[in-house]
């Protein structure tokens, strides 16, 4: 069977395309990658008022594709226009709810803390992502050479000021003496990696308080990232980012959160935090270090399964 081909459109972002191009291999096709750009008026106005036209976004698109795969507030117009233009020839999924009738989709990603309900929407736990433990393997030498091999790696994943979390130095104080307490003193070698949200200033912040024994990459660095998650025996992320805590849930390693203070109502992160504790794949982040195991966490690879079985009645090819 001839290969299927995909395009993505996100806004860009590292969650989103963790999640749309995680999809994409998840799924086997060949896909391009298009960052949507909308024209200035219609940034302003959410996707549920947006008229379904041309005009709405700058991107000219001209790729051959049978699936279309999309995520962001940005990527929603763009992927129901395909939709209505090419109509049965091509698939479209989004991932996130969409904000409009689900009914523009022919599938709807969405973790189960957004509590979606349709007939087309599949329920993942936690969010989609791009990681696969091959990954981790092939990536494992990438910081090797720089650990202490007489101590046990901490990976610190540090995320970044949100609409529902702000970075205040006090708790970024509290949180990196934790850090220190709980696992620098008790023998651990920390790996400090940063995510495209963290303010350079936080990075800073860390250079500083840490010791020179402590690994610090200064810049965003996938191999680093993907060699920190399979060296480490613990990890901490910062709650804003559920994207990053989902992707560490691969590794079946404990996963401790560093919880901050709320600017607004977070009940979706509430919500996920919930059901990650019951599934034993995390902790808050406290004054004391668990061991603890639970069932690796791969959503990507069973709801393309899912979708994969679908695909075959529908006449794309």
């Amino acid at each position: 069977m001839k290969k299927l081909k995909g395009l993505i459109l996100t806004e860009g972002m590292h969650g989103m395309i963790s999640q749309a191009e995680g999809l994409a291999k998840a799924l086997d096709i060949d896909f391009i990658h298009e960052k949507i750009e909308l024209n200035s008026f219609w940034k302003i106005f959410p996707p549920k008022i947006t008229p379904i036209k041309k005009f709405v976004f700058k991107n000219k698109i001209n790729h051959d594709f049978n699936i279309v795969i999309s995520c962001g507030r940005k990527s929603v117009i763009p992927s129901i226009y395909l939709k209505n233009k090419f109509k049965n020839k091509i698939i479209n999924i989004h991932i996130q709810d969409p904000k409009v009738s689900l009914e523009n989709f022919d599938f709807i990603i969405a973790p189960e803390h957004d509590e979606l309900k349709g007939k087309n929407v599949i329920l993942s736990k936690g969010s989609i992502h791009y990681l696969t433990l091959n990954e981790l393997n092939e990536n494992e030498n990438y910081l090797k050479m720089k650990i202490d091999n007489q101590k046990k790696i901490l990976a610190f994943i540090i995320g970044g000021p949100n609409k529902y979390y702000s970075y205040d130095e006090k708790i970024l104080d509290e949180v990196f003496i934790k850090i220190k307490n709980n696992f620098i003193n008790n023998g651990y070698q920390a790996i400090i990696i940063p995510s495209m949200r963290t303010p350079k200033n936080i990075i800073k912040k860390a250079e500083s308080y840490f010791d020179e024994n402590q690994i610090i990459i200064p810049n965003v660095d996938k191999k680093a990232y993907l060699s920190a998650l399979k060296l480490a025996k613990h990890i901490v992320v910062t709650c804003d980012s559920t994207s990053m805590i989902s992707e560490a849930a691969i590794t079946g390693k404990p996963i401790y959160v560093a919880q901050m203070p709320t600017i607004k109502n977070n009940q979706r992160f509430k919500n996920f935090f919930n059901l990650f504790e019951s599934l034993n794949i995390i902790k808050n982040l406290d004054t004391s270090v668990e061991n603890w195991d639970y069932k690796k966490l791969d959503e990507t690879n069973r709801i393309s399964g899912y979708i994969k079985d679908k695909i075959n009645n529908y006449d794309i090819s």
